[in-house]
């Protein structure tokens, strides 16, 4: 989980932090207001230590490095293959590593463009999904990565 500066996990600082938002909303369907209270603690705690905004950002992206790096961890002690830790973890740690470094993108995102990261990542979401035919489109027809044929060469596909 992404490192929470001292004081503004709990309130303690006086500033709304992370969990206030979380208090707010209750469980979040829409998780920006979290990530960007998130977004804000972190900035805040960057500037007070002098720290440029690009500086900053490139912390954070290594933080997403850091948990995906978890991520694999927990994915290698799941299959047993490190034998000096045996099978050390579960799928249930995979899922929780996996949380964190979709919790840390998003956090770096909010952190990058503060005023836009939803609609951005809505926008480019839209165009990857663009890329796979059938990503839950009423009327796409399924690529051969989702178990499809492929159309034979030369073959026009049907309108």
């Amino acid at each position: 989980m992404p490192d929470v500066p001292d004081g503004d996990a709990d309130g303690a600082s006086g500033r709304p932090g992370p969990d206030d938002a979380c208090r707010e909303r209750g469980r979040p369907q829409d998780v920006w207001p979290v990530v960007s209270a998130l977004a804000r603690a972190f900035d805040a705690h960057g500037e007070a230590r002098g720290m440029t905004r690009e500086q900053q950002w490139t912390l954070q992206v290594l933080k997403l490095s850091e948990e995906t790096g978890e991520a694999a961890q927990a994915v290698i002690g799941v299959q047993g293959t490190n034998p000096r830790k045996g099978y050390s973890h579960a799928w249930e740690d995979v899922h929780a590593e996996v949380a964190d470094v979709v919790i840390t993108g998003l956090v770096a995102l909010a952190r990058m463009r503060p005023d836009d990261a939803a609609d951005f990542l809505g926008r480019h979401l839209e165009r990857q999904a663009a890329r796979f035919p059938a990503a839950g489109r009423p009327g796409a027809e399924p690529s051969p990565a989702d178990g499809g044929q492929a159309p034979p060469s030369g073959a026009r596909r049907r309108p």
